[in-house]
């Protein structure tokens, strides 16, 4: 893996290197969990099964192909302001703070419960990275704001899926993408 200074030699006009080296080590993360969700998308992609898998198969993708574009976005943010993006999964699985996936091959409805908490916590952190960027840069934090705009948007339709008519989301309290997956399940199994 390799080493990324405490600051830059360099960054953009007009930031500071500490600031620089601060904001670098906040993307290197978003650029962990960004690569962690394509990952882990495709996987939900390939093993999704039941009446729903033609649509959750197909409505993934899309979302594979747009994280990916995200991940590029971060990585070269990172080099802009004198860093050095680490993509290696080494690093992704040293620097991590979660655990992998844990769904195997499932129900279309179980995916998407466990998908909810994977959006849930992915958007929580850009957002609190798009908090920490807001004084000292705020074209990093343009970045995030957009970025976020389609996870959310993303997440949303994977609601879309989970949302009784009442308005009530079957993931709701839901605390492990197991947990999730399994109330997901059970809601959709209790309605006509």
């Amino acid at each position: 893996m390799p080493s990324q200074p405490d600051d830059p030699s360099y960054t953009v006009p007009g930031l500071s290197t500490q600031d620089s080296g601060r904001i670098i080590e906040l993307l290197q993360m978003r650029l962990h969990a960004l690569n962690d969700l394509h990952l882990t998308l495709k996987h939900v992609h390939w093993n999704v099964v039941g009446p729903h898998f033609i649509a959750v198969h197909e409505m993934i993708d899309p979302q594979v192909d747009k994280v990916r574009d995200m991940t590029d976005d971060i990585a070269e943010r990172i080099s802009t302001l004198g860093g050095e993006p680490d993509g290696t999964p080494g690093a992704l699985v040293a620097a991590r703070s979660w655990n992998d996936y844990s769904i195997g091959r499932a129900e279309a409805i179980e995916h998407l419960g466990a998908l909810d908490l994977v959006y849930t916590n992915v958007i929580a952190d850009h957002r609190e990275a798009m908090r920490e960027t807001e004084e000292a840069d705020p074209v990093t934090q343009d970045i995030l704001i957009e970025q976020l705009r389609g996870l959310e948007l993303f997440q949303w339709f994977v609601r879309a899926h989970l949302e009784s008519s009442g308005g009530k989301l079957s993931t709701r309290g839901a605390t492990t993408e197991t947990g999730a997956a399994d109330q997901a399940a059970e809601q959709a199994r209790r309605q006509p």
